[in-house]
C-alpha cells in the first residue's frame, strides 16, 4: 500500500505546472484533458512529483465559488505540505533566485535545516533538509 496522489487547488494549470517544475524541479508525470467539469468547463488530469518520488500532486484547478476560495487555504493557514531535500542550500538557494516567497529566515532543528516557503496556490510548506527525526517544531504554526 502507499500514497498515490494528494492533490493541491491551483487557479490556473500552466503557473502551476512551471512553479513545481522549474522551480521546485519536480517531474511532469501526466497532462492530460480530462472530463468537463460539472460547471462545463473543461478541465485537465495534471500530476506533478519530486523525482523518484512515488508520491504525486493532482494539480487541480478551481471549479466554482468554493473551490476558488479554499486556493491557498487548504490547511487553514498552517504549513500542510513538507519537501525533503538532500542540499537544502542549494534548493534555498535557487527557490530564492526564482523568487519564492519565505516565511522567515532558515534555521536548524533536530529534524533539520528548516524554512517555510508558500507555493503559487499561497500554501505553505516546510523545505526540509537532511537530518534524523521528523518535523514538528513550530514550522507549523502560522508565523
Amino acid at each position: 500500500m502507499h500514497l498515490e496522489l494528494v492533490s493541491i487547488i491551483v487557479d490556473e494549470y500552466d503557473p502551476a505546472i512551471a512553479f513545481f517544475t522549474d522551480v521546485l524541479g519536480f517531474e511532469l508525470v501526466e497532462d492530460s484533458p480530462a472530463t468537463s467539469t460539472h460547471h462545463g468547463t473543461p478541465k485537465r488530469w495534471v500530476v506533478v512529483r519530486p523525482p523518484g518520488a512515488r508520491t504525486g500532486i493532482l494539480l487541480a484547478r478551481a471549479d466554482g465559488e468554493r473551490q476558488s476560495a479554499a486556493v491557498g487555504h487548504q490547511a487553514a493557514g498552517r504549513v500542510g505540505f513538507f519537501l525533503r531535500v538532500d542540499d537544502f542550500d542549494a534548493h534555498y538557494r535557487r527557490m530564492h533566485e526564482a523568487g519564492v516567497e519565505f516565511v522567515g529566515e532558515p534555521r536548524s532543528e533536530p529534524y533539520g535545516m528548516v524554512v517555510v516557503f508558500v507555493d503559487i496556490a499561497g500554501n505553505r510548506w516546510d523545505l526540509l533538509g537532511p537530518g534524523g527525526g521528523q518535523p514538528g517544531g513550530d514550522g507549523g504554526q502560522d508565523q
